[in-house]
């Protein structure tokens, strides 16, 4: 399959099945749209990446990063709470075949296989985590820097 289509596909599921969560979730009317775009904005980023070669924590936290900024942006944009946008944008990134496939292993008896299931898990939900931080760190540096250099540029 081509590579162009490959991205297609990606980028319409990943867009159906966060404005489908969020619709599950009572997230308001007007932003199921956005939720779409906040998801697919995440996931795309992550999937190039993870295509390019990248290691599964980076690819995570580079989505998380791009996924929390467009979630503010589009607070911003339709006055509504950043976490409207970001818990249905990360529905995508969770990995929950991983998690599965750990309590499988362990219902089955393979404790190894289990543990090391369990800890790839825990490593990405901490890049999802790394990534939100990072995101908000910007967000507040530049905000900070922002206001300081407006109120510098005010003063007679």
């Amino acid at each position: 399959m081509p590579i162009w289509l490959q991205f297609i596909i990606q980028a319409l599921f990943s867009f159906f099945a966060t404005a489908a969560f969020a619709l599950c979730i009572n997230v308001p009317r007007r932003a199921l749209i956005p939720c779409g775009w906040s998801g697919l904005l995440g996931w795309m980023v992550y999937w190039v990446l993870w295509q390019l070669g990248s290691g599964r924590m980076l690819a995570n936290a580079a989505g998380a990063v791009i996924l929390a900024f467009s979630g503010v942006l589009f607070a911003r944009r339709y006055k509504m709470p950043a976490i409207i946008f970001n818990i249905p944008g990360l529905f995508p990134l969770v990995p929950g075949a991983t998690a599965y496939q750990a309590v499988r292993e362990l219902v089955l008896g393979d404790i190894d296989a289990s543990m090391r299931l369990v800890v790839r898990v825990t490593l990405v939900a901490g890049s999802i985590a790394v990534g939100f931080m990072i995101a908000q760190l910007f967000g507040e540096f530049y905000s900070r820097y922002l206001r300081s250099s407006w109120q510098f540029r005010q003063r007679p």
